[in-house]
């Protein structure tokens, strides 16, 4: 991509965070004409984006659009407009055209060929410097001064005039804060009358406040090929299982199964205090034949080597019947069955924001006009996680990062072309 000529860069727009939002809104106007400087408080862009990668970069996924674009749960609606105009086919032709090959893993998953976040960076911002984007780093946002955005720097305080010129925030969410997404700019913009929904745990794990005994000997065990639900569906529906592995870790439990339920199981917290799940120890059996095993005459054997012989029940799956059951259900084969297919699991709290793997809450929807811009301070647009929707892992997250971000960058370039002016303090 050539960059526009320096006689036609009269538009100024300044970017604040290097994340995948930032990043993507900061090509849009490098690509639109547009004169860009990104800022960010870390000494490098990118840091959450480069952990993320670390255990696979999963960019996208290959799902059935429609089922994809209802990942994000209330706010789909509003989210929709940035996936239709950057679909998951699209984000990954984008890859391709930094050089970087995409392949589908059997999860639906899409993925680098290598697997590796930093050779996508290394090729985006080799992209973006080229386009003509100038980086300026260790800037902390500290909202505006006399209609001047305002900078801590390690030379000390720095003020940047943004009159005449694009804003376009891209501050991240709450978690991950020795990344840079601390949620420092909550009340920066809530002082301006700006409504932002309190940020919050997704993606996350819970605390079930486990047994002395169980944590000390079952900590980081894995359960695999186990169901989960959340218990207490409106209306009285069944509830609804979804198949996958978590892990039981000292204080409760996390992992991929947990976090695809976490919106729920938090919000449903916050609602009653605590939420129960039901947990499938066998999904691939039904109930009738988990009964009849139960009911196999089992002679001298204990109820545990029973269960081990018929039905492979061991190790940490035993462990959280013993732990979740009173000794008469544990001892009453129908009702031990029964919670064979449906354990009632109490978990009392998310934990906490800092080590979820992204955050709710933030810039509600009804403080954008177009989707993207402050109605309270016209020419300030916001992108990514800072803006108050939520996604499942598996591609969605990242998606809708750099979805929103070119919505920004676009509704920025437009505003630009408008003749659009900040307002001042």
């Amino acid at each position: 991509m050539s960059a526009p000529s320096s006689a036609l860069r009269t538009r100024h727009a300044i970017v604040i965070g290097g994340g995948p939002a930032g990043l993507m809104a900061a090509e849009v106007l490098a690509a639109g004409g547009a004169r860009v400087d990104l800022y960010d408080a870390m000494p490098s862009v990118g840091r959450k984006f480069l952990l993320a990668g670390k255990g696979g970069m999963n960019i996208t996924h290959a799902e059935d659009y429609d089922a994809f674009a209802g990942r994000y749960g209330a706010r789909s609606g509003e989210v929709a407009p940035w996936l239709d105009a950057f679909p998951p086919a699209a984000v990954r032709a984008w890859i391709h055209g930094l050089g970087i090959d995409t392949f589908v893993g059997t999860s639906g998953r899409v993925f680098p060929a290598d697997m590796k976040a930093a050779p996508l960076l290394r090729a985006w911002l080799h992209r973006l410097r080229e386009a003509g984007v100038v980086f300026h780093m260790r800037h902390r946002w500290q909202g505006w001064q006399n209609g001047a955005l305002r900078f801590d720097t390690p030379d000390g305080p720095r003020t940047v005039d943004a009159q005449g010129g694009a804003v376009v925030l891209a501050l991240g969410g709450g978690s991950w804060a020795r990344l840079g997404s601390d949620g420092a700019w909550v009340p920066l913009l809530q002082e301006r009358g700006i409504e932002v929904a309190p940020l919050a745990p997704s993606n996350c794990g819970f605390d079930t406040d486990w047994s002395a005994h169980f944590a000390e000997r079952h900590a980081g065990a894995p359960l695999t090929t186990v169901a989960l639900a959340l218990a207490g569906a409106p209306g009285g529906a069944p509830p609804v299982f979804r198949k996958g592995q978590f892990v039981v870790t000292a204080t409760g439990i996390e992992g991929s199964l947990v976090y695809a339920l976490s919106a729920p199981i938090r919000d449903r917290i916050a609602q009653d205090g605590t939420a129960t799940v039901l947990l499938d120890l066998l999904p691939d059996h039904d109930p009738q034949r988990v009964l009849d095993e139960v009911l196999h005459p089992r002679g001298t054997r204990s109820v545990a080597s029973h269960l081990q012989s018929r039905l492979g029940i061991k190790g940490v799956k035993s462990g959280l019947l013993h732990e979740c059951l009173s000794k008469a259900d544990y001892a009453d084969p129908v009702r031990l069955a029964r919670a064979i297919k449906a354990l009632p699991l109490v978990v009392r709290r998310p934990r906490p924001i800092d080590e979820a793997i992204s955050s709710a809450g933030g810039v509600r929807f009804e403080a954008l006009a177009g989707g993207t811009m402050l109605r309270a301070l016209p020419g300030v647009f916001v992108a990514g996680e800072m803006v108050d929707w939520e996604a499942p892992t598996g591609g969605y997250l990242l998606t809708a990062c750099f979805g929103g971000g070119r919505a920004a960058g676009h509704a920025a370039l437009a505003w630009l072309d408008a003749g659009g002016v900040n307002p001042r303090s």
